[in-house]
């Protein structure tokens, strides 16, 4: 990339995410009630992001025999410490750390 484009590329990211930041509050002002179907994607779209999100992580497991057990004991892992300690972050670094546990020193 030349210096030229390599400006034009980062003042296009930079434009694009100030857009993507300001403009939901320049279409919904603080004072003005949103539309009915904002505000059902509202509540919506975070649980079908995270299903999404499950489907795409779990999408290449094996399951048979053994194969598809240090996944699924992940899954399980972080449902439970999700409900118990309630804290998003946490419960995706724990179950990466049992997962990664899990697939070096368990299920090779």
């Amino acid at each position: 990339m030349t210096t030229e484009q390599s400006v034009i590329t980062i003042f296009a990211v930079a434009a694009g995410t100030v857009l993507t930041r300001f403009l939901p509050f320049l279409i919904f002002p603080e004072g003005k009630t949103p539309p009915k179907y904002i505000t059902c994607l509202g509540r919506a779209l975070p649980h079908a992001v995270i299903g999404l999100l499950v489907v795409y992580c779990l999408k290449d497991a094996v399951f048979s025999d053994y194969h598809g057990l240090p996944e699924m004991i992940a899954v399980g892992f972080i449902f439970l410490l999700h409900r118990w300690k309630r804290n998003t972050l946490l419960s995706i670094a724990g179950g990466t750390v049992l997962y990664m546990i899990l697939v070096q020193y368990f299920f090779l």
